[in-house]
């Protein structure tokens, strides 16, 4: 009877040793059989994924800070439409990093709710901003002004509000009025409700091909001189330029979207189907694994293929025209002062002096002031040059002819 209660005891641990195993390497006790995944070291996957989405979501912010910094320095308006789109697509992809945490634990109501709300929404914002982006770059290819960033953001965000209504409608049907398990639905019901998104990334796929392919024909004919033609195909070439890297990030997104609908409808199933004939009970984690590795890979094609590289084209310098502005008198040099270079006390030879003189002579005939012998100097009547010029009283005395001058002349005298 003594040893009763030593083998109550005993069993009590062993049972709560069952009930409450071993936390894996890398976690600590406290922490939820659900979320460790995001620190277990033994299965790396998890936690080299959380690090990738961290880094992403760390250069969405740092890129969408530095435009914000930098947006009083872009003066071009043509540029500065492309902000709205540009910092609506780097806070969107804050948020999907964000949420592709939420596929990495485990399941529970609260979190299946959120997987199925903002799946969607998030990337219809991404490709509603890839879509506007298209639309810009034809105007600005045409020759034409581009709607304001405000307008070209909040035709984005009404483009992402359809899905939004999709994915509400969605859970609202199915867990509140039929009262459905949020974590259980079928794979071609979660994929069915992506199909408006998919659409979106198709149309802004087609408007940059478009730009690439037939940017040239858009523009209209003008009449302009061969320096604006110039001007005019160097900012094509530019337009283009960011055309070319809006339809690389969406066609990398629609091979991403075939390949993790294919997996995810067919392969996962497969999967399951082999695991179930196995006698196997856990084949269905791999669901939730895939659906985070393609946000996690979504998000850093569109950081890669359009988020940098457009940054970069809206903070570069614009490059600057050769022609002069001569009526710019902001950077005015003085004159030359060809005296300058001379020494002072040069000693110029005898030719150059006479010239000199005869220059000095000739100025001051024209000056009409005469230097005396003892250095005075007395005013003369000031005439209009060495060659005679009759005036047109003496023409019409003359009727017409060309009067002489006498051979004493030395100028027209004004008594």
């Amino acid at each position: 009877m003594a040893l009763s209660p030593i083998i109550i005891c005993l069993l009590t641990l062993i049972g709560y040793g069952s009930s409450h195993p071993s936390p894996p390497r890398g976690c600590s006790v406290d922490v939820d059989p659900p979320y460790r995944v995001l620190c277990d070291l033994e299965s790396v996957w998890g936690v080299v994924l959380e690090a990738v989405a961290c880094s992403g979501g760390v250069t969405s912010l740092v890129l969408a800070v530095l435009l914000l910094v930098k947006l009083r320095s872009i003066s071009d308006p043509a540029r500065r439409s492309g902000l709205g789109p540009l910092l609506l697509l780097l806070g969107t992809l804050l948020g999907l990093f964000t949420i592709s945490l939420a596929f990495l634990v485990g399941k529970n109501q609260a979190l299946c709710v959120v997987r199925r709300a903002f799946w969607g929404p998030l990337f219809a914002l991404c490709f509603s901003s890839l879509l506007v982006q298209g639309v810009r770059l034809r105007r600005l290819v045409a020759g034409k002004l581009s709607p304001s960033g405000s307008t070209l953001a909040a035709l984005g965000l009404a483009l992402a509000l359809v899905q939004g209504i999709i994915s509400a409608e969605w859970v609202l049907l199915t867990v509140v009025r039929e009262g459905h398990p949020a974590c259980e639905y079928p794979p071609l019901d979660f994929a069915l409700t992506c199909s408006y998104t998919l659409g979106l990334l198709l149309i802004a796929m087609g408007l940059s091909l478009g730009v690439v392919l037939c940017g040239g024909e858009l523009a209209a004919d003008g009449g302009g001189s061969g320096e604006e033609d110039r001007e005019g195909e160097s900012e094509k070439r530019r337009w283009k330029c960011n055309a070319v890297w809006l339809f690389l990030s969406s066609l990398a997104s629609a091979l991403l979207w075939v390949a993790w609908l294919g997996f995810y409808l067919y392969g996962s199933q497969a999967l399951r189907g082999k695991g179930k004939r196995g006698g196997q009970k856990d084949v269905k984690v791999l669901d939730e694994p895939a659906l985070a590795v393609a946000l996690v890979i979504q998000g850093w094609i569109l950081l890669l293929l359009h988020a940098i590289p457009e940054t970069h084209l809206c903070l570069r310098k614009p490059p600057q025209t050769n022609t002069q502005d001569f009526f710019d008198t902001s950077n005015t040099s003085p004159p030359p002062h060809f005296g300058d270079d001379l020494p002072a006390h040069s000693h110029r030879p005898f030719p150059e002096n006479q010239a000199f003189s005869m220059e000095e002579r000739s100025a001051t005939l024209r000056s009409g002031t005469y230097h005396g012998s003892h250095g005075s100097v007395r005013p003369g009547i000031a005439f209009r040059g060495q060659v005679y010029q009759p005036t047109e009283m003496a023409l019409v005395m003359n009727g017409g002819t060309m009067p002489t001058a006498p051979i004493n002349y030395t100028g027209r005298r004004l008594w």
